[in-house]
């Protein structure tokens, strides 16, 4: 049976008098990934916001299960703050990457994991999770290259590899395809399902159909704050709904 990382109950978020998100409720479950797609203005962005403590809603909750439900350790995480949400295992990786020109892609992976973590790795640790996580992201012969001397695509990898290096519970990834080539878009596509596990949910944002076809469980559909179609891929493309608001003919 599976278990929900993510419950979103209820969850209303107004910015005046404009309901970014109007009475939202999902569950996203341990081990699979989700697409959260949709117009702009839908909704998308506010959701992963809520999500990680940069909004705080007018109504609603988010219960987080921080313990995969081996344990009955849960919260809202509309209570708490941005780095306690993030110490309790949910990381994001925002939509325009922002990395340190000056600082290798090593150091990047080694902040990662330092700012993550609930307690500080010995060196031994930190080093083995370094080299695990450049290896897992593609960017093990960049070690010592600088972030500013990386394309486009390396530095989206390299802002995956600072969120996994602490090993999130939940992943949350905003346009991770945005800006990319077909090359670099495949690689990303199968970069996200290795990372797919069943201790882990990993939410998706992207505008790329082709892309989350080919990643995601499960795709929810938002429309003016709302659910508009929630299913697989296959039934997204297929609902005269989703047509008409998102997708075309």
């Amino acid at each position: 049976m599976a278990v929900t990382a993510l419950l979103v109950d209820g969850l209303t978020v107004r910015f005046g008098s404009f309901r970014a998100i109007d009475d939202l409720s999902l569950a996203i479950d341990y081990g699979e990934v989700r697409a959260v797609i949709g117009p702009n203005g839908a909704g998308k962005t506010t959701l992963l916001d809520v999500i990680s403590g940069i909004t705080r809603p007018k109504e609603g909750r988010v219960i987080f299960d921080a313990t995969g439900g081996s344990a009955n350790v849960t919260f809202d995480v509309t209570t708490r703050s941005e780095s306690a949400i993030a110490r309790a295992g949910i990381r994001r990786k925002f939509q325009k990457p922002s990395v340190f020109e000056g600082l290798s892609v090593r150091q990047h992976i080694a902040i990662g994991a330092d700012a993550g973590f609930r307690r500080r790795l010995d060196e031994p640790a930190l080093e083995d999770r370094i080299s695990e996580v450049m290896e897992t992201v593609g960017l093990t012969e960049h070690a010592d290259r600088l972030a500013g001397e990386l394309g486009h695509g390396q530095k989206q990898w390299l802002e995956i590899g600072m969120v996994l290096a602490s090993d999130p519970k939940v992943l949350m990834l905003d346009e991770p395809v945005a800006g990319l080539t077909d090359e670099e878009t495949e690689r990303t596509a199968a970069l996200v399902r290795r990372l797919n596990r069943p201790d882990r949910a990993i939410v998706v944002v992207e505008h790329d159909m082709d892309f989350v076809e080919r990643i995601a469980d499960r795709v929810t559909v938002l429309h003016e704050g709302r659910t508009l179609f929630e299913g697989p891929m296959d039934k997204v493309r297929a609902d005269a709904g989703v047509i008409e608001v998102y997708l075309g003919r």
